[in-house]
């Protein structure tokens, strides 16, 4: 069985969500979307290798670690891979430097530790590995597993509205360098059935209107779509040298190139906010048609399929245009031999999804009546005589439905979403740190509340921990970014393990706000993730910078985008809550106290 997924079907879904986000009666309904986006991943990229069943001795930072085959028995001599230690957690080792860089341990195998010339004694057996490091970032997987991971690493999150989003399509300049000839639009593109048979290509050689060349933005970023680029009578298309323009040459929403005799259709111009916030270099903004009224079905362009012979020569012909529209007529003028040699639109008509010109005898008068065949007069009313040796095939070309700029985002395939967000300093009164970097960002769908069942709808959202806490000497650098603190619990209750995401001192050295996230891949203890408590004979200790403060258990107050019970704080989004529909990760972004992040993220459906 044959069966396509359409890009008809791409271009829905690209509507769907934008019309998601304002669907409903407010913002608590369950039709509407409420979308945020979000940036995390604040420790730096490294290759990860999953570990199980080690014996008693550990791996250690700094030492490597290698393939020592499916028995054990493979010196570090012999070695397939090898590599680096950065971090060991619980489960999992994370490594740089591998050697070779491409290379793979084998699932299964035994992982020894070495150090010095010599094995330190440590062994597991090999997981998944992936390879990654700050230049190449991983590619995120799309499972539960890796879900809850970024959910871990979360730092925050800003609401996406629908002024956020808009359908965006391939960005193709008016550049008659990189771009010398356009497509024109045509309905009928397609590759080669893969059944067999013949493809019909555009004049760049595009098999789809999709990946056509056939609309450009000039230099006004006013944006044409190309009805005609003399494929008909140039073999290949002619080459492009009149920039379309509403100044000149334009009349009743059409350019005509005077040199190059290309056609093009107006349809929009892009605002100043739309070109700030949804132009990029290879994606531009779908915006509102501004030519006169789309007709629908109405003819506006024809091609001379076949010049052909033997018509009446050096004469202007007209003839009604067939099909199951009302109104069209066409006008064509042939040369010495009989030959065709401009075809064009006298009468656009309406209503056409089929259209044809008979090159026959005129018969009957009345474009949209009875008239069939060729006449000498525009008004169909003088009947031509034409030879039955002549031949020749004119092409109508059938405009979208609803005609030229009824429907912009399907005409020119905007299978595509841009969301633009913009970061502004420590956005959501600290929601967004200032003083670490971010390495993920993406898209969550309908988030929860912490502790709750209800949607969030706040425009910023905290995706870490925080806690209070007082000591005396503090400074901005007591804390290091992506540093582990650990607390022992109270009554011999364990040890809390979190990253340092943000730290923020008083100005006083006596106490601050201190951020950080926890992760059963890098912070449990005996198998458990267990959360820091407020008691104020707890120690909180930086494993870098080795400083020491305690919990503010007093400290009941909203700071830094958080509000803090007892000298603690929880994240505002609910763990694992929402739908993760977008995953990006890349090398680091740096952020700074004055600087202004301008994101933009295209979605292809």
């Amino acid at each position: 069985m044959s069966a396509i997924i359409s890009e008809k079907f791409r271009i829905f879904n690209a509507q769907q969500f934008l019309e998601s986000l304002t669907e409903g009666a407010n913002d608590t309904s369950a039709d509407r979307a409420r979308m945020y986006f979000f940036v995390g991943r604040s420790d730096q990229w490294d290759s990860y290798l999953e570990i199980y069943d080690p014996n008693a001795t550990a791996f250690n930072v700094g030492e490597e670690v290698y393939d020592a085959g499916a028995a054990g028995a493979t010196a570090y001599g012999s070695t397939t891979w090898k590599a680096t230690i950065r971090k060991v957690n619980p489960n999992s080792i994370l490594v740089h430097s591998p050697s070779p860089a491409a290379g793979t341990p084998t699932a299964g195998n035994v992982i020894k530790g070495y150090t010095g010339g010599s094995d330190t004694g440590a062994e597991a057996k090999s997981g998944v590995y992936r390879i990654a490091d700050e230049t190449n970032a991983p590619a995120p997987l799309d499972n539960q597993e890796e879900k809850q991971s970024i959910y871990d690493e979360l730092i925050a999150a800003k609401r996406v509205e629908s002024s956020n989003v808009v359908s965006v399509v391939s960005r193709y300049n008016w550049n008659t360098v990189t771009n010398p000839k356009f497509d024109m639009y045509k309905p009928d593109y397609s590759a080669a059935p893969a059944s067999g048979g013949t493809a019909k290509a555009a004049a760049t050689g595009a098999t789809s209107l999709g990946a056509s060349k056939f609309y450009v933005m000039n230099n006004n970023y006013e944006v044409f779509k190309c009805l005609y680029n003399k494929e008909d009578t140039v073999a290949g298309g002619g080459n492009a040298s009149d920039m379309p323009t509403t100044a000149n040459n334009y009349a009743t929403g059409v350019y005509t190139g005077p040199t190059d005799g290309y056609r093009w259709k107006y349809l929009y111009t892009m605002t100043t906010q739309q070109v700030m916030d949804f132009l990029s270099s290879d994606f531009m903004p779908v915006g509102t048609y501004a030519g006169p009224a789309a007709a629908d079905g109405a003819i506006d362009t024809l091609l001379i399929s076949d010049a052909g012979s033997a018509l009446p020569t050096g004469a202007t012909l007209y003839g009604p245009i067939l099909g199951d529209g009302t109104g069209g007529v066409a006008k064509f003028t042939t040369d010495g031999t009989g030959a065709i040699t401009v075809a064009e639109v006298q009468a656009p008509g309406t209503g056409y999804t089929y259209g044809s010109v008979a090159l026959k005898s005129g018969t009957g008068t009345g474009a949209g009546g009875n008239a069939y065949g060729l006449f000498s007069d525009s008004t169909l009313s003088t009947a031509e005589t034409i030879s039955g040796t002549a031949r020749g095939a004119i092409e109508v070309i059938i405009p979208p439905a609803g005609g030229h700029g009824a429907d912009l985002a399907q005409e020119l395939n905007g299978k595509r979403v841009m969301v633009n967000v913009r970061l502004t300093y420590a956005e959501g009164s600290g929601d967004f740190p200032v003083d670490n970097d971010f390495r993920r960002i993406g898209l969550i769908k309908d988030p929860l509340q912490w502790g709750s069942t209800n949607y969030a709808t706040a425009n910023t959202l905290s995706g870490v921990y925080a806690v209070r806490v007082n000591g005396t000497g503090l400074t901005s650098s007591s804390f290091g970014k992506d540093n582990t603190i650990t607390q022992t619990l109270n009554g011999g209750a364990g040890t809390a393990k979190g990253t340092v995401v943000s730290w923020t001192a008083d100005g006083n050295g006596n106490g601050g706000i201190l951020k950080y996230f926890q992760s059963p891949n890098a912070h449990t203890d005996n198998g458990i993730v267990r959360g820091f408590e407020n008691n104020s004979s707890s120690a909180i200790v930086d494993g870098g910078t080795a400083v020491s403060v305690n919990p503010d258990s007093t400290y009941s107050s909203t700071t830094e985008g958080v509000t803090f019970a007892s000298g603690l704080a929880n994240p505002e989004i609910k763990n694992n809550s929402g739908e993760l529909v977008y995953i990006e990760n890349r090398r680091l972004i740096t952020r700074a106290a004055d600087q202004i992040e301008d994101i933009k993220l295209v979605i292809e459906f």
